[in-house]
């Protein structure tokens, strides 16, 4: 191995003094935005498949061979699936349908449909996509298909439903669900199910009823083929995990060797020309256990599905060397440019590339299925060995590198293998198509990205190690070890729910997407919980996270005189998108981000160039902040809500901080005024809010409780409105009412919002408060059984997720890293 790709200093695996996150819901491998991110929903890293955010399988597969040993260290062989009957993803399909109530006995195959219409799937209600339209509440579908062979090792329904569903064969029901997917899932049938099929002739019948919004409809049948089990194939065993802010760090022994590996995206926030580079590194570092050398090669392999949506897109594939770089390229042969916008989807755009240095003497080849691993086990150490082509077209392909590392002893030796993602144009602003940040100025291309990677490679990591360190010790100190744990979980996942593109009149614009939420393109109350983050490492990111809504408003697009809740569906910013209006909410968040903005660059130069726009919102919030009426707040999954306190804190502080902005820029009487409002509603609100030992979820009922979280930027930004005893009264009860998962968000149900409990624990200047309120968070993170990438909305009482996931809100847990920077 080339000396110029080693570092000495990643031993940074085991040298840490300090233990980081070592157990979470999942584990960020590459995280670079929402398109591009890659993730273990498994503690043991080779247990299962790799995955992209959303839970679809994004393979990545690593192996090493000991000698003759040959062990796997990451993923597992995807599970190959034979179609019994296709879905429309596959193959169009034809059935009989009605969407009038049928007799009895209608899921059986003698019933007679002829009366039935003949529609082909999918059913559904989106005229776009809708082969057969289905606007109507109940439909039922009969699908005769035949086959010549019942044989089936595990069967399993691909269904996609919206929403409630009872599926029958022949008829007989052997699922049925009250809920809706918005994809295809696999669904695993009870072995006597599988008995029902027979040869010949077959019925499938569903019945499925739109209970609200979408309709959707299309199914088939797939058969789990059973793989022999590998006795050449052993499983490394993992002694460690371990998960920082830039990197996730794994330990393993393999046999006669030891194996460290590596994931790093280096999103570094204080470095711009790292953090754009679309590309991550996979490390390495093994040695011998025992006093011998033992020879070695290592295998890393990445399935083409991570430039996919669906896996039977076709992608083609090529091979070629630029530079100091052996390459492996893929991506759709369609190329859909932005032809797709919602929440349960995945790039199929642009180029995903696997790039290695020359000097590894890496040998580089492109196959299908099944052949992924075949010519590593057989020895093959040159591309003529395994005699491939070097471009290659089909479905579920696997760019795979072996490399040579050759004779180890007791020292380790190391190297890296790149994987980056071009995907040409990331985001549509308001009808024109933007490129991603790192090549908006035309003259960098993936490549020169790679190349520029690699033999930064050294000093990148030293970045990533010292960050890492520096973060987690800021965070030590603030709130203690389990907190800076959450912190160091939270920082790639908040970054990487984000896409970073300049506007077309030149500003930075970092968009985020309401993951697993309803897919919207630049929230503003999903900004606001994230900003905490962007705020201590890199303001100019949250004004990126501004500039968007305040084009919307002063270009005229949006005509109202309250801040817009969103610019559009991910990735498409054309406007609002979001069926409701969130004018408190909205109008509140904006002002205060911009008022954090001027305190964490010094100047108000921000707020100035939207004078005109904040000063419109402030004075909404005048009329109607204060007493806010039945509307939705930042928390609409818990429905309307009128006389909101905590939703009236936010309108006083805005207030507050626009008298604050109106100060720095030396308008004088404009902020006395404004002052003067804010603390003559701050009075008001105290009166009416209280309940005796607690201040109420709603003016006038003083039978409820809520987290008061929008108060703790009275505190981070100096404006002094509601008394210390305001705060002490609020922590001291919120104490008598958490559970073992967290404190609920308010009286009305029991889960909670994680974000907001970071936010609430800042209330307190006691540590001990604080510890007791974010131990429960912590627990969460570490014991939660949903394993998926961090929920920030999650039940108190056994901890399993409520919704969202992978959001970029958890960028709100570094709340009090901030309030320890700016409070003195």
């Amino acid at each position: 191995m080339k000396k110029l790709f080693l570092v000495p200093s990643l031993l940074f695996l085991c040298s840490y003094i300090h233990a980081q996150m070592q157990k979470a819901p999942a584990y960020p491998l590459i995280t670079h935005n929402t398109y591009f991110s890659i993730w273990s929903f498994n503690d043991t890293l080779n247990a299962s498949e790799t995955k992209h955010w959303t839970g679809k399988d994004q393979s990545l597969l690593g192996f090493i061979k000991v000698d003759g040993d040959t062990y796997r260290f990451l993923g597992k062989e995807p599970k190959v699936y034979k179609t019994i009957l296709p879905a429309s993803d596959e193959k169009a399909w034809e059935c009989k349908y009605t969407e009038t109530a049928p007799a009895n006995g209608w899921a059986l195959p003698q019933f007679n449909d002829n009366e039935w219409e003949t529609g082909t799937a999918p059913f559904t209600d989106d005229r776009t996509k809708a082969k057969t339209l289905w606007a109507s509440k109940d439909i039922w579908l009969r699908r005769t298909f035949t086959i010549d062979n019942a044989n089936v090792d595990r069967l399993f329904l691909k269904l996609y439903h919206d929403d409630n569903v009872e599926v029958y064969l022949n008829g007989v029901k052997i699922y049925s669900n009250v809920g809706w997917t918005s994809d295809f899932e696999l669904i695993p049938l009870k072995d006597e199910v599988k008995n029902k099929l027979k040869k010949g002739v077959n019925l499938l019948a569903i019945h499925c009823a739109n209970t609200a919004g979408a309709a959707w409809l299309d199914a088939g049948l797939v058969d789990l083929v059973k793989q022999k089990p590998s006795n050449t194939i052993l499983l490394a065993k993992q002694t460690s995990v371990e998960v920082t802010a830039t990197q996730t760090n794994y330990k393993f022994r393999c046999g006669k060797a030891d194996l460290l590996l590596t994931f790093t995206s280096p999103l570094l926030l204080n470095d711009m020309d790292v953090f754009i580079r679309p590309v991550s590194y996979m490390s390495y570092k093994v040695r011998s256990n025992d006093k011998s050398r033992h020879n070695i090669k290592i295998y890393f392999g990445a399935s083409t599905d991570i430039a996919v949506n669906k896996p039977l897109q076709e992608v083609a594939a090529e091979m070629y060397t630029n530079g100091n770089l052996s390459i492996l390229r893929a991506g759709t042969i369609e190329q859909p440019i932005l032809k797709k916008k919602g929440d349960d989807l995945r790039i199929d755009w642009g180029y995903m590339c696997v790039a290695v240095p020359k000097s590894e003497n890496a040998t580089q080849y492109i196959t299908r299925g099944k052949e992924v691993v075949n010519p590593f086990l057989a020895g093959a150490s040159t591309t003529a060995a395994i005699n491939v082509l070097d471009t290659i077209k089909g479905k579920e392909l696997s760019l795979n590198t072996i490399i040579p590392v050759g004779a180890v002893g007791k020292t380790y030796t190391e190297g890296f293998v790149e994987l980056g993602y071009d995907d040409l144009f990331s985001v549509q602003f308001f009808d024109i198509q933007l490129k991603p940040w790192w090549k908006a100025d035309g003259t960098k291309t993936i490549e020169k990205e790679l190349n520029r990677a690699a033999l930064d490679y050294n000093k990148v990591m030293k970045k990533c190690e010292s960050f890492n360190k520096s973060m987690y010790q800021d965070a030590v100190k603030t709130g203690g070890d389990h907190y800076a744990k959450l912190c160091a979980l939270a920082y790639r996942q908040s970054i990487a729910a984000h896409v970073l593109v300049k506007s077309q009149y030149g500003g930075i614009l970092f968009l985020s997407k309401e993951n697993f939420s309803n897919g919207s393109i630049n929230t503003v109350d999903v900004t606001y919980p994230s900003a905490p983050l962007y705020l201590l490492y890199q303001p100019r990111f949250l004004e990126g996270m501004l500039n968007g809504i305040f084009f919307y408003a002063e270009s005229g697009k949006w005509k109202k005189d309250f801040a817009a809740h969103d610019l559009g569906t991910y990735p498409i910013a054309n406007g609002q998108t979001y069926g409701e209006d969130m004018p408190v909410e909205e109008s509140g968040n904006m002002i205060i981000l911009t008022a954090a903005i001027a305190k964490a660059e010094g100047n108000a130069d921000y707020a100035k160039k939207h004078w005109e726009t904040l000063t419109t919102w402030v004075n909404y919030l005048v009329k109607a902040g204060f007493d806010p009426g039945n509307q939705l707040c930042t928390d609409d999954f818990a429905g309307h809500l009128a006389h909101n306190a905590n939703l009236s804190i936010k309108a006083i502080v805005a207030i507050a901080a626009y008298a604050q902005l109106a100060d720095q820029l030396h308008q004088k009487g404009i902020g006395v005024k404004y002052r003067n409002m804010a603390i003559a509603m701050t009075t008001n609100w105290m009166k009416m809010a209280d309940a005796g030992n607690h201040y109420s979820l709603v003016f006038g009922d003083k039978n409820t409780w809520s987290q008061k979280y929008n108060m703790v930027w009275d505190k981070v930004l100096g404006l002094h409105l509601f008394p210390l005893h305001v705060y002490n009264k609020e922590v001291t009860y919120y104490l008598t009412k958490q559970n073992k998962f967290g404190l609920p968000l308010d009286s009305r149900k029991t889960y909670t919002k994680s974000d907001w409990i970071m936010w609430t624990a800042g209330l307190t200047n006691n540590m001990s408060n604080f510890k007791a309120l974010t131990e429960p968070v912590y627990k969460y993170a570490a014991e939660t059984p949903t394993r998926v990438p961090l929920s920030d909305w999650h039940e108190t009482k056994d901890g399993k997720m409520v919704g969202f996931q992978a959001r970029s809100v958890v960028g709100g847990y570094f709340m009090k890293m901030l309030e320890n920077k700016w409070v003195k």
